[in-house]
């Protein structure tokens, strides 16, 4: 999305505070700004201001080209700050420093929810029983022995034979072939777990990724397919059990949900997509033609094999009752937990920045305390596909005004042009908002793409957009963000964090690690487990440290001649302390990130001019 900072807005907002005119850009409708509080619009004597706005924008855009000023605006010559709103943002600031108030700042990463609870190591002191599951379960596919049986002993011949009758009588190709003379005479682990092939060509990992938890319309919980790794809640204690449900999952349970094209009603069968050699090269022309049979036995027996190993080394009462109570404190509670936790011990922040946050979580924090206590602020333009957004909280008391107007578009603009950023919908959140001493910020909260490697090209654009208009140039800019920025990145592939830091000081930021931020100081520890269909990303326990992703990932960003830090802290516990060298999430921490918190104390100006 190239283009530039300087164009023409779509809109201008104006807000009287403390007798000076603020101006700032607002690309969204008015109507889909999100406030805190009881709805999801403007108030109404706001709304009825729209048209005074307009005609005033109008009046001023006609103004700035009698007086000179449009080419603030269109491009056409240097943009200086608006003198009137930079002696009162000087002055804000004197009156903050006066009155000794600080500004508390926080971002927390609270991570998508995880339809897997065994997918990453987590901390289970609680249990011994996990660690040790999850221990034999990767003796058993990393030795296996006398274990890695044929396939046909696992899921069966009778089992192949029933699901052949289902296949062939939705009118799919015959897959018998690749049955009798392959895949039943493979051993589980050697021969089809840990087969790279298998993983290229996708045949167990795709039909796992379309059918594993199906968000259905009208209900809040979502439809699992009978296997160990997701939220499924029925009796896996032996194959037989196992196979009944699996079988009625697919083939005899017609699901409605929602998709690009409208609304559908089908079982999760015609859910499943041809497997296109243009796209996985390794699957053979003759394997592309029958990839959808060919998927879903691949996927029976992989679920199979799951429920096999899992009974295999525990026992269903035990495993099972283990996986209710990380289902429950990882995946059903996690939106409470989390809300719990901001709300009981971060409640004294004036700025809350998160990210990967789901629509429910909007809709829930909007309802509690928080709600009361927050303006609750999300993107004009949710990302509803992934349902993860960043979202800023801007605390009533400090911002009583609430935000003035979302200029994430004005960002997402001024990227570089010709310039491909890694960015998704709901990714970036900017909005502008005055404080009670009319001290006026961009706020901006931002999720970073895996390989850390938008962060740069956004905050280049955060300043672009900043530095493009007259008023926003007079903002104090509070950046929380999931910057994905690592302590040993892979030259070219990943964001080194150092080069981060050295991108950020180059305009005259600073952040709450300071200019040279210390390369393990870590604020995320996870590794993924054998429990989940990547098994060339699993880490055994012994290399969760080293092998894991444990990096410097979360920042706060603000003016280095704006703010100085008081106190830094980090959080993986929910009670503002970190420990150091546990991964997480816990059954008490329900992200992978931790939360990062800063007080801030404003750098007053000498004196008033």
């Amino acid at each position: 999305s190239g283009g530039s900072g300087c164009c023409a807005p779509k809109s201008l907002v104006l807000r009287q505070t403390h007798t000076v005119s603020i101006m700032a850009y607002d690309r969204r409708n008015l109507s889909l700004y999100h406030r805190g509080g009881g709805g999801n619009t403007l108030p109404s004597s706001y709304r009825n201001k729209a048209l005074l706005i307009i005609a005033a924008t109008a009046l001023y855009t006609a103004f700035l080209y009698h007086s000179g000023g449009a080419g603030q605006f269109l491009g056409t010559g240097p943009v200086a700050p608006d003198p009137n709103l930079l002696e009162a943002a000087r002055v804000g600031m004197v009156n903050m420093a006066a009155s000794k108030r600080k500004l508390e700042v926080s971002t927390w990463n609270i991570a998508a929810i995880n339809n897997n609870p065994f997918e990453y190591w987590i901390t289970y002191d609680e249990n011994p029983e996990y660690e040790k599951i999850m221990t034999n379960i990767e003796a058993f596919l990393e030795k296996p022995g006398n274990k890695d049986v044929a396939v046909s002993a696992v899921f069966t011949e009778e089992m192949f034979s029933e699901l052949e009758k289902r296949m062939d009588g939705v009118g799919w190709d015959n897959v018998r072939s690749y049955w009798d003379n392959d895949f039943k005479n493979r051993q589980i682990i050697s021969g089809f777990m840990k087969d790279p092939l298998l993983g290229s060509k996708r045949l167990a990992s795709m039909p796992d990724r379309i059918t594993n938890t199906i968000n259905v319309l009208g209900s809040d919980e979502p439809v699992c397919r009978p296997t160990v790794i997701n939220m499924y809640g029925g009796d896996l204690s032996n194959l037989q059990l196992w196979w009944s449900a699996w079988e009625k999952f697919m083939f005899d349970t017609p699901l409605t949900i929602q998709t690009k094209d409208g609304t559908i009603t089908d079982p999760p069968y015609k859910m499943l997509q041809p497997i296109k050699k243009a796209k996985y090269p390794d699957i053979t022309p003759e394997e592309e033609k029958v990839s959808l049979p060919l998927q879903t036995m691949c996927g029976a027996i992989f679920d199979a094999i799951l429920v096999h190993m899992m009974n295999t080394v525990s026992t269903p009462d035990v495993w099972q009752s283990l996986k209710k109570t990380m289902v429950d404190n990882l995946n059903r509670q996690k939106v409470p937990h989390t809300l719990d936790i901001l709300e009981n011990v971060y409640v004294a922040s004036d700025i809350v920045a998160l990210q990967e946050v789901s629509g429910s979580f909007i809709d829930q924090a909007r309802k509690r305390t928080l709600g009361q206590q927050y303006w609750i602020v999300s993107p004009g333009e949710m990302d509803a596909v992934r349902d993860q957004n960043s979202v800023i909280f801007l605390k009533k008391d400090t911002f009583p005004a609430g935000p003035s107007a979302e200029i994430t578009a004005l960002v997402e603009n001024s990227f570089e042009e010709g310039v491909d950023v890694p960015i998704a919908k709901g990714d970036i959140l900017a909005i502008t908002a005055t404080d009670r001493d009319g001290i006026p910020f961009v706020v901006t909260s931002f999720h970073g793409d895996t390989n850390g490697l938008a962060t740069k090209p956004v905050l280049s654009a955060i300043i672009k957009a900043m530095n493009s208009d007259s008023t926003l140039m007079t903002h104090k800019l509070v950046f929380g963000l999931d910057a994905n920025t690592y302590e040993k990145a892979k030259p070219g592939k990943q964001q080194d964090v150092l080069e981060w830091a050295e991108h950020y000081v180059s305009y005259d930021l600073t952040s709450c690690w300071g200019g040279v931020p210390n390369p393990s100081n870590y604020t995320t520890f996870n590794s993924r487990t054998y429990l989940q269909p990547q098994l060339n990303k699993a880490c055994k326990k012994s290399d969760k440290r080293a092998n894991g992703d444990v990096n410097p990932k979360d920042f706060i960003l603000f003016g280095k001649g704006d703010f100085k830090v008081t106190h830094t802290w980090k959080d993986n516990t929910g009670e503002k302390k970190y420990i150091e060298d546990m991964a997480f999430p816990t059954l008490k921490f329900p992200s992978d990130h931790g939360i990062l918190a800063t007080i801030l104390e404003p750098i007053s100006p000498t004196q008033i001019r």
